[in-house]
């Protein structure tokens, strides 16, 4: 029964993290013209109406995605542009003028810094966990695989936590930003659902790896044989053989005795 329920905690979060896996990857290939579900997934949309001699990757609407800067057709990422590692925000740079950006983006690299960390930080975890996922497989069977994919998890988990939080405040104050230039803007669900929800699996998937090494423990601590005591040790049958004995001979010596 332990081991059952080992295997069966070790395959819930080796589903947890596949899932989380999955997510990312929708996640990075977004602005790569692959179609969908890439193709839905933006981090940031803006009116940019308003921005004017900007160079060819000019769009209105922009979507900023994480290989590139799109526009929109149909609800979709189109006409998106040169496809780069790590697309950075920064729209006085990006469009190449600073005629109508939001004066909040002109003169700061904080949100250049906080969107190419973000970006990095997604990269990161999604090593880490896929080298949990494949580590996973060890957890089924033994207490050493499952607290060594736990700690694999632990750190795809960590860079997750900071992307998600890099990510919400670049795409939070970029929002705001262009709403107060009185451009309408709003945030990317998917990207924001995909984000959230991967770090959700990677923390469930943590808890439930080091829950898959403390049963292994605890399957060691009580053995599944006969005759066995809390401590795994045989209990001892000696004292009851030498009782048994003693008695026996009593009620011997009682017949002989009755019969002479």
């Amino acid at each position: 029964m332990v081991a059952i329920s080992r295997a069966a905690l070790g395959f819930t979060a080796l589903l947890l993290l596949a899932g989380g896996i999955v997510m990312t990857f929708f996640i990075v290939l977004s602005g790569s013209h692959i179609g969908q579900p890439p193709s839905q997934v933006y981090f940031l949309q803006a009116d940019t109406a308003g921005i004017s001699n900007a160079n060819d990757r000019y769009h209105n609407p922009a979507r900023w995605t994480y290989l590139s800067i799109c526009g929109v057709t149909n609800g979709l990422n189109s006409m998106c542009g040169p496809t780069r590692a790590a697309q950075s925000f920064d729209p006085a740079r990006n469009f190449g003028s600073t005629t109508g950006v939001p004066e909040q983006f002109i003169g700061t690299r904080k949100f250049y810094y906080l969107s190419r960390f973000a970006w990095s930080f997604y990269i990161v975890a999604l090593f880490f966990a896929v080298l949990a996922f494949f580590l996973g497989f060890l957890a089924l069977c033994t207490r050493l695989g499952a607290y060594l994919t736990g700690m694999m998890a632990t750190l795809a988990l960590f860079f997750q936590t900071l992307t998600a939080a890099l990510m919400t405040a670049w795409t939070v104050q970029g929002r705001n930003a262009f709403r107060s230039n009185n451009q309408s803007a709003h945030l990317g669900v998917k990207a924001y659902a995909f984000t959230w929800a991967t770090m959700a699996c990677y923390l469930l998937a943590t808890i439930l790896f080091c829950l898959g090494g403390r049963v292994s423990k605890e399957e060691n601590k009580y053995s599944k044989g006969t005759g066995t005591s809390y401590f795994g040790r045989k209990k001892s049958t000696r004292s009851t053989r030498s009782r048994g004995s003693f008695i026996d001979s009593e009620s011997q010596r009682r017949v002989k005795d009755e019969y002479e």
